[in-house]
């Protein structure tokens, strides 16, 4: 067996990848509804912000989806991955990586992917 060395570059975007999957089934499933939508982004934010290399974190969770989505009886929905927007910049030693979330309409998913990984200079 061949072993490459682990760089800075494989732990930014394995702990980046990390983010984005724990925040998305942490936070799923929560109830949530037009007065309590701003504060829901702003808790999942506050709560990966705080975890190792976290160095920005935007949320977003589309207000005209949860419109649609609400109970009429009980005026509350669940958060669901179609929901929301996430942008998450993670530094790792020598590279920053910038990864994000966002409903796919193509794919009927919400796709997680990279955006950006840079370089920084010693």
């Amino acid at each position: 067996m061949i072993q490459e060395r682990v760089t800075d570059r494989d732990n930014a975007l394995f702990e980046a990848g990390i983010k984005l999957g724990a925040l998305y089934h942490q936070f799923t499933g929560s109830p949530v509804n037009l007065n309590t939508v701003s504060s829901l982004e702003k808790a999942i934010q506050e709560s990966i912000s705080v975890q190792p290399y976290v160095k920005e974190i935007s949320v977003k969770i589309d207000r005209d989806m949860l419109k649609s989505k609400l109970s009429s009886e009980f005026g509350y929905s669940e958060l669901q991955g179609p929901m929301l927007k996430v942008e998450i910049t993670v530094k790792y030693g020598s590279v920053k990586v910038k990864v994000g979330m966002e409903y796919d309409p193509e794919l009927n998913y919400p796709l997680m992917k990279i955006e950006g990984i840079e370089e920084l200079s010693a």
